[in-house]
């Protein structure tokens, strides 16, 4: 056999990968369809319209307005800024997202040739056949090694594709919180406003007890009136007092829910606009009920997951069948160390694999049922998810419709009673009327001022609601979230906090 020098083995072998590649380069273009079915949006049949809706219905929609342009609090502004800064679920949330792009190149490591090396050193006796003495000698090792799996039938891309899937499920899921955390905030605040207006009511009805009370004391003393109607009007005023400490107790337990969405410790929260004062837009177009099924982030997140359930289905399909791999070495091994990177000391070596599955127990197909069942439990899913929301968006619409008509009545309703309430003391004073119907009209304001205050507020709830429902800021991207154009926010973080008893 012709010796050949060490040059000659290293150019054979470089020509020899430079085939390798060409071969697997063919093989990948081969490769370009993954076996399995391919993703298709489920058929959902939507209604033209979402019931109680406004007619005529266009593509417009509250969800394609910004927060900021919803509401119009220049200190609710300030309080969602701060939220989206600093609230620890929106913290956690980014984590989980960073954890499922990592997995997505995890996964898709497995696309691309891994290589490795190894190194060893040994020393030892080996027995020698011949009779003659054992040898004692060393062995060292130091080589590179590729190895690469075709993915010929698809099963790494499945599962990339399933990884993928999964990692915009989990950003889908962060803007769900974002959203949450948004009308949360707004909520939350809006109702701090309402029993700050509800506290402000029963402070203002027990002063007019206790003016009723000293009115009926000084007629008692002047010897025209009687204990019946000083005790009548005690009895009141305590029931009206009684209410305060309550309201005060919800009022700090708000702020403190408030605090913590905001990232802080509990404490008190700035005021800005009254409740009667709130505003939002008079304009608020539901959209085309189809249009849920770009703009609500669990709408997205849920179909994310058909995606990826389609595509490990694929996967089990792909593994029925056999595995294609590559296999290349260089390196050295000698006895002497000094000769493990010279030519003496060469060694290479270039393989391919096939291996494929004869007999699991059953394990392979009853993977490939379990995946085809997870599929259909997604796009049942998916179908419930696009119901639900059809039917949020129609609570809310028809609520704020409601609670308008609402209103209006108890609006009339309080005019009337305060009207009562004056016309009664002034014929009381006159001798015209009898203690009972001061303290009836008086007893019958307050509940209905209070009831008054909650129908504003539900009425200012269901447009939030409406927001969050209709996947409100679908179209703003994550950062764009807590960067507001106005500088009304800022205003409103600076403004100062109102008392703990939350009086305006």
């Amino acid at each position: 056999m012709e010796a050949r020098d060490p040059m000659t083995r290293r150019a054979e072998t470089r020509r020899s990968l430079v085939a390798v590649g060409v071969v697997a380069l063919g093989l990948s273009l081969l490769s370009a369809c993954a076996i399995g079915p391919n993703y298709k949006r489920p058929t959902i049949e939507s209604p033209p319209t979402y019931r109680g809706g406004e007619t005529p219905v266009d593509a417009r929609s509250l969800a394609d307005l910004p927060w900021w342009e919803v509401f119009h609090d220049p200190v609710l502004k300030g309080l969602i800024d701060e939220s989206l800064a600093n609230s620890y679920d929106l913290r956690i949330v980014a984590t989980r997202v960073e954890q499922a792009r990592a997995g997505v190149g995890v996964t898709r490591a497995d696309l691309l040739p891994q290589a490795s090396y190894e190194a060893g050193a040994a020393r030892g006796r080996s027995f020698n056949p011949t009779g003659g003495d054992n040898v004692t000698g060393n062995q060292f090792l130091g080589a590179l090694q590729m190895t690469w799996e075709i993915d010929l039938w698809g099963r790494i891309r499945r599962y990339t594709e399933a990884s993928l899937a999964n990692l915009l499920a989990t950003e889908e899921a962060q803007r769900g919180v974002i959203l949450s955390l948004v009308t949360d905030v707004a909520q939350a605040y809006l109702e701090l406003r309402e029993l700050d207006l509800e506290l402000e009511i029963a402070l203002r009805t027990r002063d007019s007890f206790q003016q009723t009370l000293d009115l009926f004391t000084r007629q008692l003393l002047g010897g025209v009136g009687n204990k019946l109607a000083t005790s009548r009007a005690a009895a009141a005023l305590a029931s009206t007092a009684a209410t305060i400490p309550e309201l005060e107790r919800l009022i700090i337990a708000k702020e403190n829910q408030i605090s913590i969405l905001l990232g802080r410790p509990p404490g008190p929260i700035a005021r800005g606009t009254l409740l009667t004062e709130q505003s939002f837009p008079p304009d608020v177009p539901a959209g085309l009920p189809a249009a849920l099924l770009e703009r609500r982030p669990d709408v997205l997140q849920v179909e994310q997951g058909i995606v990826a359930t389609n595509a490990l289905v694929g996967a089990s399909i792909a593994n029925f069948l056999p595995r294609i791999g590559l296999t290349t070495l260089y390196g050295g091994q000698s006895t002497e160390l000094e000769n493990i990177v010279k030519g003496a000391g060469n060694v290479w070596s270039i393989g391919g694999s096939l291996l494929g599955p004869i007999f699991q127990g059953g394990r392979l197909y009853y993977t490939y049922k379990g995946e085809v069942a997870a599929w259909e439990e997604a796009k049942l899913a998916y179908e419930r998810t696009v119901l639900n929301a059809l039917g949020e968006v129609s609570n809310t619409l028809v609520a704020r419709q409601k609670f308008a008509e609402s209103r209006v009545e108890i609006e009339r309703q309080v005019a009337a009673l305060q009207e009562s309430v004056r016309l009664s003391t002034i014929r009381f004073t006159g001798g015209l009327a009898s203690y009972y119907e001061v303290l009836e009209s008086q007893q019958q304001l307050f509940p209905a001022e209070n009831s008054l205050a909650r129908t504003q507020l539900n009425q200012l709830l269901a447009v939030v609601q409406l927001y969050r429902a209709l996947g409100g800021g679908w179209n703003l991207a994550n950062p764009q979230w807590t960067s507001p154009p106005d500088s009304g926010a800022a205003v409103g973080a600076a403004s100062p906090p109102a008392p703990s008893s939350g009086v305006p």
